[in-house]
């Protein structure tokens, strides 16, 4: 039985990792961990007897596994606590900077480390299929990335859009610092080749969509990811929670996780 310790366990996808966690036959919630405020108001874990932590060191010693989807402050301070107690990790906190990430990839010396910015098998197919496209066309194609979710979402461009670009990019044998374009507004002349433009748009209770579009002279080829419930997300997290507790110390992507 794999014990799971979910941080942001009242969040829209804590809730749902939680509720697919107890409907597993080889996982069982142990803890969840959350602000300080959300603690002294609900103590337990969505109406069930399981307790909250407002601190992840308080609680990672009764779990095997966290679960990570929070902000990119608390995820770094996580990564820490699992480095020290060398705890596997699955981190899908989006928004994390390059320094953000350098600690995330220094404790993934002492544990298993799972970080990806979208745990769905359709997506990392994408991501798949992306560079395949990419690797073949090269930027003689114009190629965009148009990214849609809910209008509570706080970061932008996606994660998602920025690990697209980053393969992208990859396949041109560039960096996407050099070569990504984030929307455009005035007289910005002729495209440039070799742009590669990354747009979001933020409306309603989109879940999440992507797509890359790839077009040439006379022709269009859109890839597209539509995500039609948090779920598919949620299951990813507990496919990459099976896979990182086998591990070795280590920085994992979905792609080790799925084989791809």
């Amino acid at each position: 039985m794999i014990r799971v310790i979910i941080s942001g366990a009242m969040g829209r996808m804590g809730k749902m990792i939680g509720g697919l966690v107890q409907a597993a036959d080889d996982m069982e919630l142990v803890a969840g961990i959350e602000r300080k405020e959300v603690v002294d108001s609900v103590k337990t874990w969505n109406g069930t007897d399981i307790p909250l932590y407002a601190s992840l060191e308080e609680a990672i010693d009764k779990g095997d596994v966290v679960i990570e989807f929070t902000n990119p402050e608390t995820t770094v301070e996580h990564a820490k606590i699992a480095k020290e107690h060398k705890k596997p990790m699955v981190i899908g906190t989006t928004g994390l900077s390059d320094e953000d990430k350098k600690v995330i990839e220094d404790a993934s010396k002492s544990a298993p480390i799972v970080l990806s910015p979208n745990m769905s098998t359709g997506v990392n197919i994408l991501f798949k299929l992306v560079d395949i496209v990419a690797r073949i066309l090269g930027d003689e194609y114009d190629t965009e990335i148009v990214e849609m979710h809910h209008h509570h979402k706080k970061d932008a461009p996606s994660g998602t859009a920025k690990k697209l670009g980053e393969i992208i990019a990859g396949a041109w044998g560039k960096n996407l610092d050099d070569v990504g374009v984030y929307g455009r507004s005035g007289f910005v002349g002729e495209r440039k080749k070799g742009e590669l433009g990354i747009l979001a748009v933020r409306a309603g209770d989109i879940v999440g969509d992507h797509t890359v579009i790839f077009a040439g002279p006379g022709e269009r080829l859109e890839l597209t990811h539509r995500a039609h419930s948090r779920e598919a997300f949620a299951n990813g997290a507990l496919t990459a929670a099976r896979f990182v507790v086998k591990q070795k110390p280590g920085l994992y992507s979905t792609k080790e996780v799925l084989g791809l």
